[in-house]
């Protein structure tokens, strides 16, 4: 339950990076960007959330491992389609 809910805080997040790219800019070309800027922040934060699981909730790196992957990726892919997208109008 906690690996859904820490994927849909990442959805949420790029929406919000998306939005802050619409204001900002007003085209889809800064939406994108702030779509490809999502990326490495998401990064930071699924490292975070590896961390507290290793340090806090007794995993080892080898268990949290996998579960990073999944919720890195999620968003991830999910801002590279809508950067995809937003490029291509």
């Amino acid at each position: 339950m906690h690996m859904a809910m820490t994927m849909g805080a990442g959805v949420l997040l790029l929406v919000v990076f998306v939005l802050f790219g619409w204001l900002w800019g007003a085209s889809g070309a800064a939406m994108a960007l702030a779509a490809k800027a999502f990326v490495p922040v998401w990064l930071l934060v699924a490292l975070l959330n590896m961390w507290v699981g290793v340090t806090h909730a007794g995993y080892t790196v080898r268990e949290e491992l996998p579960i990073l992957l999944v919720v890195f990726a999620v968003p991830a892919l999910v801002a590279g389609l809508v950067a995809w997208q937003l490029s291509r109008s």
